[in-house]
């Protein structure tokens, strides 16, 4: 299947947005992590390009306004990406680390859960076993420090997010938003359904890096049994 062709554009006067696609798909962001990667090695050679910040289908890359300029920008970075797309394509389960997350379901640690499994005509049970079932990938990391955006879930419990989102979050929390899950990294408003929380602290400001989930890598929850 041929690739649609990388489109670099600027992004104000001190950042390159590279688009590699318009979908959530492995392949694309398999893409954009090792096109991330080697844009990360640029940034260790020459501190006028920032770290490249990965995204589902996209790799934003800041610049120095002045020296290259944005412009600039583009120009050096397309033969870099354009070299980096035409190598064959990248395993999908290639890289990362794996994180395994012992888990709490359901009761006052997952509030969520009966009616996520409600919805699906499942048992919590069902729901659970689902969810412990699959590796994720971690896509990228937003909305907030160490929010890491995992997929995809199994279709079975694919759930749309709440109507009204929660004004507090504990951290820690397991959480399911359509084919995606996530673990609060903080407490925070948020509007994902909670199955389950983990003891794992995956936002450390004093660690190295603070987040404990990278882009790329893969996480696995298991359940805890009482």
């Amino acid at each position: 299947m041929t690739r649609p062709p990388a489109h670099l554009a600027a992004l104000g006067d001190a950042a390159v947005l590279v688009v590699l696609g318009d979908e959530i798909d492995e392949m694309v962001n398999a893409r954009v992590h090792r096109l991330a990667a080697h844009l990360h090695r640029l940034h260790e050679a020459d501190r006028r390009f920032g770290p490249p910040v990965p995204a589902y289908a996209t790799v934003l890359v800041p610049v120095d306004p002045l020296d290259p300029g944005v412009e600039a920008a583009i120009d050096l970075l397309a033969a870099t990406v354009a070299e980096v797309e035409a190598r064959p394509a990248p395993e999908i389960a290639a890289g990362g680390t794996l994180h395994e997350l012992p888990t709490r379901y359901g009761g006052a640690d997952g509030p969520d859960l009966a009616d996520v499994a409600a919805l699906h005509d499942l048992r919590p049970a069902d729901v659970i076993e689902l969810h412990a079932s699959t590796v994720y990938r971690a896509w990228f990391l937003g909305f907030a420090p160490g929010f890491a955006y995992l997929g995809r879930v199994p279709p079975a419990i694919a759930t749309p997010r709440l109507a009204t989102p929660r004004q507090r979050v504990p951290a820690g929390s397991v959480a399911l938003a359509d084919d995606q899950t996530a673990v609060y990294p903080v407490a925070s408003p948020g509007g994902w359904r909670l199955i389950g929380r983990t003891d794992v602290d995956v936002w450390c400001p004093a660690a190295d890096p603070p987040a404990l989930v990278q882009a790329g890598d893969r996480v696995r929850f298991v359940p805890v049994r009482d």
